[in-house]
Formats: C-alpha cells, sequence, structure tokens
C-alpha cells in the first residue's frame, strides 16, 4: 500500500477510473447519495490516496478556493474499508502533503456531523452549526496551521 499525491494531470487513466469508481462505491452506493460527484473542482485538486495493488482504497482532494489564497479546501473523503486505520493513515500524510506543499494557515472541510470525532483527533474544530448537504447533516470544520 502506497500514498500518492498528485495533480489532476499527473493521474494515470487507471488511477483517474479507479478514483472515481470508489467515490461512486462509498458516496452512491453506500451512503445513497445523489449527485453530481464530477464537478470540475477535480481539474484544480491535489488527488491523495492510498493505492493497493492498483485500487485507490482511501482517497481526499485538496485545493485551494479562488476567494481564499491562504486556504485549502478538504473534501470527498473516504476509506472503502472501515474500521482498518485508513482513514487516519490517508488523513495524516494528507495533511503533512497539505502542509509541506501547499502553502496555507488554514484547512476547511464539511465533516458529515457523525464524523466530527474523527476530524478532532486532528485537531478540526467545528465552526458552523449543522446543515443539510445532499442530505446529510454536515459541520464545517477548520485546522488552524499557525
Amino acid at each position: 500500500m502506497k500514498f500518492i499525491a498528485k495533480a489532476f494531470r499527473e493521474l494515470t487513466l487507471s488511477q483517474l477510473y479507479e478514483i472515481l469508481r470508489s467515490r461512486s462505491q462509498i458516496f452512491m452506493l453506500e451512503q445513497h447519495i445523489i449527485c453530481q460527484d464530477m464537478d470540475r473542482v477535480d481539474y484544480i485538486s491535489q488527488h491523495l490516496f492510498l493505492e493497493n495493488d492498483g485500487e485507490v482504497i482511501a482517497y481526499l482532494r485538496a485545493f485551494r478556493p479562488e476567494d481564499k489564497p491562504d486556504t485549502v479546501c478538504i473534501g470527498r473523503v473516504f476509506s472503502l474499508e472501515h474500521g482498518q486505520g485508513l482513514g487516519t493513515r490517508l488523513m495524516q500524510q494528507s495533511l503533512d502533503y497539505i502542509k509541506e506543499n501547499m502553502t496555507c494557515s488554514l484547512v476547511r472541510l464539511h465533516s458529515q456531523q457523525h464524523a466530527m470525532g474523527f476530524y478532532e483527533k486532528f485537531g478540526f474544530v467545528p465552526v458552523s452549526e449543522p446543515f443539510l448537504e445532499e442530505g446529510i447533516l454536515h459541520v464545517e470544520m477548520a485546522l488552524n496551521f499557525d
């Protein structure tokens, strides 16, 4: 199993296929979220993932919003194997990567409300009231690198 960080244009066709396949498996089949997953944010994102024998088994994307140059946003976070520590490994390696390569003082994400404790282990704190996103309660969370 290896950690990979690539911009969209650096992904191989197989990696892109596996990312989209895995995102569909988690968000559409497991969580029943019906939305346009391919939202063009992928083009401006760093794709950070754990790969095992060519399969993307844990994934997130990190991108800098145009209107917030000192902020990196994280989204599409998942692991295919729950309870195996893959999410923790991915998040720690991704935060290290972001800190070293994406020069920002703030990292933000929308956490599903039930997953807040996972992000709090890394220092994220809630910065919003719960809100509905794709029919699921979320909370915006932030982590300061200062």
